[in-house]
């Protein structure tokens, strides 16, 4: 396994590989790995001749008010969990060199799918986020890349930015790992104090609530939210952002129940915000 820091190394590499035939598979993270992330560069190693693994912590998608600074980081645990999941390249570049002295050119997303919800929340978030997978995407030259579906939207935005800038890579979504209790797994949870991690159970408690009502046949999204309101407003730490039921493919509201709809929930608790979303008529 190879760790890459230099972007035309990587970018050699890849398109070296690419002349022989190979197909390069992707894993985009900002690293603290986890089973979630696992499980991508597992799917990853299926569907490519070489997988490689990105880890940086982006500083662009970053509000000046954000965990930029104590976001977690283990390269060593990182590497040992590649390791495991067979990948052949782990791209880490520092900020410098994504970033060099008098760097000035982003992407910029706008439209419904990035104003919306973590648009709202994080302004410039996605401008971020679309402009460092851009560059990412750029260096590695891949077939497919792998993102989870617990950053719904961000899916959704790197759907379109690679349609709208015609990158001939194919983007998989995959489903969200959840822990044993069902907390969806995220790099964030070990910000969490022990009863902080109990109330945050009342995530998936709402995603739950509202999924077994619209599958027993409740079509209105205002009951349903007011369900899912309900159970999350029973723990006192825990502050709503927004929990809203969206259309999946345009993050616009809906005014029916149907097999496209998403409910997705951000919270604060303490000085951790979660995120996590659930398709209503699902299997439980």
């Amino acid at each position: 396994m190879d760790i890459i820091t230099d972007i035309a190394d990587m970018q050699s590499r890849s398109l070296a590989a690419r002349e022989s035939g190979k197909r390069i598979a992707f894993v985009p993270t900002m690293g603290f790995l986890h089973e979630g992330h696992a499980s991508l560069l597992r799917e990853g190693r299926k569907r490519g001749d070489i997988l490689v693994l990105s880890i940086f912590v982006n500083p662009t998608q970053f509000g000046p008010n954000e965990d930029l600074d104590r976001y977690p980081r283990d390269f060593a645990r990182d590497e040992a969990i590649a390791s495991a999941a067979g990948v052949d390249w782990i791209f880490y570049p520092t900020a410098d060199t994504v970033y060099p002295p008098g760097y000035s050119t982003y992407v910029d997303v706008e439209g419904g799918l990035a104003t919306v919800l973590e648009g709202a929340c994080r302004p410039g978030h996605f401008r971020g986020v679309a402009t460092v997978v851009a560059k990412l995407f750029l260096s590695v030259q891949p077939h497919v890349a792998f993102f989870g579906q617990k950053d719904f939207q961000q899916l959704a935005v790197i759907r379109r930015m690679t349609q709208d800038l015609n990158l001939p890579v194919e983007i998989v979504g995959m489903p969200i790992v959840r822990e044993a209790d069902g907390l969806a797994m995220s790099s964030r949870n070990v910000y969490l104090a022990p009863d902080e991690r109990r109330q945050a159970l009342a995530i998936i408690g709402a995603l739950r609530l509202a999924g077994q009502a619209a599958r027993e046949g409740e079509c209105s999204p205002r009951k349903l939210l007011l369900l899912a309101e309900g159970c999350l407003h029973r723990e006192p730490d825990l502050q709503i952002e927004y929990v809203t039921i969206r259309h999946q493919a345009t993050l616009q509201e809906t005014a029916t129940i149907d097999a496209d709809a998403v409910m997705l929930i951000a919270v604060r608790i303490g000085k951790t915000r979660l995120i996590d979303n659930a398709m209503l008529l699902a299997k439980a």
